[in-house]
């Protein structure tokens, strides 16, 4: 089998010149590229719909996504750091799951940009800086990371009227993150470094007949807190927060 120039990708740009010596110097030629470096990632990862899903496939950074894409998982992957650019413009994005990769950095505003972003799970990972995220969140799982006193924004929570659910489990978080949005169901917090908490963290002390209705769930369990020093800060809760008594 012969090879014809019409078997490759030549470069619209380039011209067949001729050289001093008078020898027709071959067209300058752009090969495709190696299929691992170059594979759409449609064939790569699995797509249905909206959802990509790139889970287990030895990943080392997040693939270019289709612009339309509204889920992506790329969870137990060797992905090491996430860019700004990794989600840009992805404006249809709402749900972002990178469990149980090598993540030690998030660029800061990689995900402000996503304007319907509601649940992103770093869980598994090596973060130690929570990135700052939209206010559209209502699930948020950094659980099993190293995030510790320094690694919360001042207030990151406080302007999520949606959030839901916020887990921050087995990291080394000394404080409880306040203050929390009334819309909170779920607050996982167990086995930190949490020794103290104010009575002002989840009630309010100048209105008595505050009544935070929604979170029934706070774990604080496996942590160094007594949580009988504090009785005044569960008035207006449905539920006594689980943890030591003693």
């Amino acid at each position: 089998h012969t090879e014809t120039f019409e078997d490759l990708s030549v470069s619209e740009t380039s011209e067949t010149s001729v050289s001093t010596s008078g020898d027709i110097e071959v067209p300058e030629v752009t090969l495709l590229p190696d299929a691992d470096e170059g594979m759409p990632t449609c064939l790569l990862c699995t797509c249905l719909g909206g959802s990509v899903y790139c889970d287990d496939l030895k990943l080392d950074s997040v693939p270019p996504l289709p612009k339309d894409t509204t889920h992506f998982y790329a969870r137990y992957n060797r992905i090491t750091k996430i860019n700004k650019s990794d989600f840009a413009f992805m404006n249809k994005l709402k749900r972002i799951d990178l469990t149980g990769n090598e993540i030690r950095t998030i660029d800061d505003k990689a995900f402000l940009g996503l304007p319907e972003l509601e649940e992103l799970v770093i869980r598994e990972n090596h973060i130690s800086q929570l990135p700052a995220l939209p206010e559209t969140m209502t699930l948020i799982d950094a659980s099993n990371n190293n995030i510790g006193s320094k690694g919360i924004h001042k207030e990151a929570f406080k302007d999520m009227t949606s959030l839901l659910y916020l887990y921050l489990t087995d990291n080394y978080i000394d404080y409880i993150p306040v203050p929390l949005p009334d819309s909170l169901r779920s607050l996982h917090l167990q086995r930190n470094n949490i020794q103290m908490m104010h009575e002002d963290t989840f009630c309010n002390l100048k209105d008595f007949n505050y009544i935070r209705n929604a979170l029934e769930d706070i774990r604080l369990d496996s942590n160094p807190i007594n949580l009988s020093k504090t009785p005044q800060a569960y008035i207006c809760l449905p539920r006594i927060p689980i943890g030591e008594l003693i």
